[in-house]
């Protein structure tokens, strides 16, 4: 690959000596500082370029919600009694899990930039397919042609995020010390944002030109304009070369030894896995259902502009919570962060479901809307700031892809597993429409309060170094334990000369 953005000429030589792995925070903070950057626009597109695709997960995840009010509206009851319906809205979940673990191993063991561009043709083709779904005239088979395309689109959008966030974590170690989280965030959870926003807005805007008819156009557009993004992107990634981390500390061309991975990051993967679940879970039921909890709000038969402009409305209240918790990041540290975040969201989550029933109404839903949006506004600034961080960082560059990849898989998992559960939660409310609604705020702001014990008193301290403080922490481990840490960051044909080779001279 073309390699734009100047390689990172001096690091520190701390993070290249043995240091002391029971010793975590001492460690970072002896790090700070000593690899300072510089933020400029030739150091930022690297991290552009890898983070920014993210923007497809939100828009193609969020985008789904609106096109399933549509064909429940175009095809009424051959929509409600098809399998497709189970299935269409979550599928892409499924896709992505598959896509997050097969990239992630790929982008350790084969590479951060190709793993990058093979994820982006398969978002471009299988986008492009979901909108023009079609089988032989039947309508059913349409449905099924349009749920197996999105399992596809899934797989494209799981590769990036083991290649593409792992990559921008790595190219944020050229920037400026002290913004090095923000821009992280910036560039990868923002991007989610906004392309829920977006996905939201698009709708809206395709159902006003077609004057709230034309159905067929107005979801097929919608799923259509999903391409356009990673288009672009795909040539922006043809200049951008292996981040300096991963050449220096890979295990591309060395055997990763699991066992002793296990022994080291084990405990804490399982930690970043859950809190990433418990987000999840809350984050993507409620944002594949916010047109739905519009639409009961308002009378059966509302224009689709209406329904969708006020789903728009709750999905801008994302934007202030990831853009303005960014730089929260670097001045408390990812750890308050999302701490702060998801204490935060329980108060305003738990104060919602017992005022449902005065919010919950036609006249009353701007109020609705503006605390609904509160509710996610603090999740942005919490875990969905900072979970991704947090795993990006919280491991060694040999591992980070699996690593990363395994843990946003598992947060996938709960993502799936929370638009299942979301509809047996608001059954355990009986007939009883305000408590169907409730409960679903109950369990969240619970598991909120789950989320902020687990990383305040299970994970360690994370710092703007932290990358090369982990490699430098993990090559003293392996060493400890009889592993050759000469194989790392070797090229392919290249060989571990015998240590008495490399001291006598030829």
């Amino acid at each position: 690959m073309f390699g734009l953005g100047r390689r990172r000429k001096a690091e520190s030589e701390a993070s290249a000596q043995p240091v002391d792995h029971q010793d975590t925070t001492t460690t970072i903070t002896q790090h700070e500082g000593q690899t300072l950057g510089k933020t400029n626009w030739k150091n930022l597109i690297p991290v552009v370029a890898c983070g920014a695709g993210l923007f497809s997960d939100g828009y193609i995840n969020n985008v789904i919600g609106s096109v399933v009010t549509i064909l429940d509206r175009e095809y009424e009851d051959v929509w409600r009694n098809s399998n497709a319906k189970k299935y269409v809205g979550d599928i892409a979940f499924a896709g992505t899990v598959v896509g997050m673990l097969l990239f992630g191993y790929l982008s350790d063991k084969w590479s951060r930039t190709n793993s990058l561009l093979v994820s982006t043709i398969i978002l471009i083709i299988f986008a492009a397919l979901a909108a023009a779904s079609y089988y032989k005239g039947d309508t059913v088979g349409m449905f099924n042609i349009l749920t197996a395309w999105r399992f596809f689109v899934g797989v494209g959008i799981g590769g990036e995020y083991p290649a593409g966030s792992v990559g921008c974590a790595e190219n944020t170690g050229e920037l400026k010390s002290g913004q090095r989280n923000m821009w992280f965030i910036l560039f990868t959870n923002s991007m989610i944002d906004w392309g829920f926003v977006i996905g939201a807005f698009v709708p809206y805007v395709v159902s006003a030109a077609c004057d709230n008819k034309h159905l067929s156009t107005i979801w097929r557009t919608s799923l259509g304009i999903g391409v356009v993004f990673p288009l672009v992107l795909f040539v922006l990634r043809l200049f951008v070369s292996e981040p300096e981390e991963f050449q220096k500390n890979s295990m591309k061309h060395a055997r990763t030894p699991y066992r002793l991975v296990l022994k080291f990051y084990g405990f804490r993967l399982f930690i970043v896995s859950l809190i990433w679940f418990i987000y999840d879970f809350s984050a993507y039921s409620f944002g594949i259902y916010s047109p739905k909890i519009v639409a009961n709000i308002y009378p059966a038969g509302s224009p689709l502009t209406t329904i969708f402009g006020w789903n728009t409305v709750i999905n801008l209240f994302y934007i202030p919570g990831t853009m303005l918790g960014a730089p929260v990041s670097d001045l408390l540290g990812p750890r308050y962060a999302l701490a702060l975040g998801v204490f935060l969201q329980a108060i305003v989550g738990f104060i919602m479901a017992a005022c449902y029933s005065s919010l919950a109404q036609p006249s009353r839903v701007a109020a609705f809307a503006v605390v609904y949006g509160i509710f996610q506004s603090l999740g942005e600034l919490g875990p969905g700031n900072n979970i991704g961080l947090i795993a990006a960082k919280t491991c060694a560059t040999g591992i980070r892809g699996q690593y990363y990849g395994l843990a946003a898989a598992v947060g996938k998992i709960g993502a799936f597993v929370g638009t299942w559960v979301f509809p047996y939660i608001e059954k355990a409310g009986g007939g009883d429409e305000r408590l169907a609604a409730q409960y679903p705020f109950w369990v969240s702001s619970s598991l909120c309060v789950l989320s902020a014990a687990l990383v305040l008193f299970c994970l360690p301290y994370i710092g703007q170094d932290t990358i090369q403080v982990e490699d430098a922490r993990f090559r003293a481990f392996l060493e400890e334990n009889g592993y050759d840490t000469r194989q790392l960051g070797l090229r392919k044909g290249e060989e571990v000369m015998p240590v008495e080779k490399r001291a006598s001279p030829q």
